[in-house]
């Protein structure tokens, strides 16, 4: 099953049932909006279901992606991991600040939530000095998480992909304060479509997402690592997220920046790892942090080629 949301001049938009080949859309009937589905979850899925079997069969209105929100335009919360090792190393290389890891948990910060930004909205930051980065990710919409809880992968209810736009020049001060990140964290994105766990098929195992992030900067391609590389699953990301609280139906739970061991081959997911790279290559890094007017589009497609989430196409502006 698919979903997206749509305008409708109130803040969480109206929920939209999506074709499978992302091309065209109908409104929901058995919830108004995607916080409403989540929360009923398991009641509520076979409708929803049907309803998208209805529309594969012919009917509905074209989707056009750069029309709609991020399918949950805001959330009660958003938590992102760090689960691909390959890039805490080389961000540690980036900061020179060692990421001091609990053994056996995850890393995992909670960021602001009360909006998403959408998959074609332009990105108003206050400043090029800031070092401004996008960050290529996967992640996932809960349903309600009770405390304690250990078999985590019953609660995935959707699967998402999200650019966590950062400001690095900020967020290397602010991780020095070991008191967590705040103006380092602006408003993250994310693409157009989210889709239940079996529309990935295969590509959907162990609690990761084993398809490449293809991400382009400025038109020039920058990076396709894979998400497999997690070094822990989403199960466990949940998991660690639930351990003394309740999470409630619509967390937001990231990936962390897609990174994969083989980075000279299939490249980056954010710049400041490249960065990182070319400190390890050459002494010092090259590549610059983004400037107003630049944009980037990232885009997870199935291996046979067909859209899956759609794109996040976004250009950086002046606030």
């Amino acid at each position: 099953m698919r979903l997206a949301t749509l305008a409708d001049g109130t803040p969480d938009g109206r929920l939209h049932i999506v074709s499978r080949d992302n091309a065209r859309c109908t409104p929901a009937k058995a919830a108004q909006t995607l916080q409403a589905a989540l929360e009923g979850w398991d009641s509520l899925r076979p409708a929803l279901e049907a309803e998208y079997t209805a529309l594969n069969g012919g009917g509905g209105q074209p989707f056009d992606p750069a029309e709609a929100l991020a399918p949950l335009p805001r959330a009660w919360a958003w938590l992102d991991g760090s689960a691909f090792d390959n890039h805490g190393a080389l961000m540690d290389e980036a900061f020179g600040v060692k990421a001091e890891k609990i053994p056996g948990k995850p890393l995992m910060y909670q960021g602001m939530s009360d909006r998403f930004l959408a998959p074609a909205a332009d990105v108003p930051l206050p400043s090029e000095e800031d070092g401004i980065d996008f960050e290529g990710e996967f992640g996932l919409l809960t349903t309600a998480v009770p405390m304690g809880t250990t078999d985590a992968l019953p609660h995935v209810a959707l699967l998402v992909q999200i650019n966590d736009w950062s400001l690095r020049r900020l967020g290397a001060a602010e991780m020095k304060t070991r008191f967590g990140w705040i103006q380092a964290k602006p408003a993250c994105a994310m693409a157009p479509v989210a889709v239940t766990p079996d529309e990935l098929g295969p590509a959907w195992a162990g609690g990761r997402i084993h398809l490449p992030l293809r991400v382009t900067w400025n038109g020039a391609v920058f990076g396709s690592p894979n998400g497999a590389e997690m070094s822990v699953g989403f199960d466990r990301l949940v998991a660690h997220a639930a351990y003394s609280r309740d999470l409630p139906a619509g967390t937001v739970i990231g990936s962390g920046t897609v990174s994969n061991a083989a980075f000279r081959e299939v490249g980056s997911a954010c710049i400041a790892e490249r960065r990182a790279i070319e400190m390890l290559d050459h002494g010092d890094a090259r590549t610059p942090f983004m400037a107003f007017g630049d944009r980037v589009r990232m885009e997870c497609r199935a291996a046979d080629d067909t859209p899956l989430f759609g794109a996040i196409d976004q250009q950086v502006v002046r606030a």
